[in-house]
């Protein structure tokens, strides 16, 4: 039977090889950190405009908790387990892993890109439910979309194994739910003032 790093390399190698110009561009893109500015930025002008300066500067400040917790904690955790990433392992090069950006660190377990891009998504969506008219459906599949694209592009681009994402994204929902939690918590407290 295999093993389940077998099966991780396995999977991570077939994701991987899925690949065309096109799409490379495509994966390039969604792995980009400069580019999710652009997001943050729609994001909170948005959120001054729907719940006020107030509201928006507590869903804000619980948004930037969260990336800030699921960033550091991912520093944390790589120098912990010391799982070398994909691009860095000769055995997953050697077995034809394409890589698309130079390397990174040297550990890749868990994938901050994933932690944060879905901690970002929950909390913010978590952020938006303050406004009472509840139109933001679509902001919530959208957002969870584009968290999801980013951490599969890890995997695309050969930084991170699927497992890697796939915890990255376990611990993103787990803060994005504490901190947007925290936000509505104090979100409230603001409305009693």
């Amino acid at each position: 039977m295999e093993s389940l790093a077998e099966i991780d390399r396995r999977l991570t190698l077939a994701i991987n090889g899925l690949h065309s110009p096109v799409t490379d561009t495509v994966w390039q893109f969604f792995s980009n950190r400069e580019i999710w500015y652009l997001l943050y930025a729609a994001v909170i002008v948005t959120l001054f405009i729907r719940l006020g300066w107030k509201k928006a500067l507590v869903v804000i400040g619980s948004c930037v908790l969260c990336v800030l917790a699921c960033d550091q904690l991912g520093n944390l955790v790589k120098d912990a387990v010391a799982r070398l990433r994909p691009c860095e392992d000769q055995d997953m090069l050697a077995r034809g892993l394409r890589m698309l950006e130079g390397p990174g660190g040297l550990y890749g377990f868990y994938s901050a890109h994933a932690a944060n891009a879905m901690g970002f998504a929950v909390c913010s969506k978590m952020g938006f439910s303050n406004d009472r008219s509840r139109r933001y459906r679509i902001y919530g599949i959208c957002i969870t979309l584009w968290a999801l694209l980013v951490g599969i592009s890890r995997v695309f681009v050969g930084k991170h194994f699927l497992g890697d994402v796939l915890a990255g994204f376990a611990v993103g929902l787990l803060f994005g739910w504490l901190c947007g939690a925290l936000g509505r918590f104090f979100v409230r407290k603001t409305d009693a003032i």
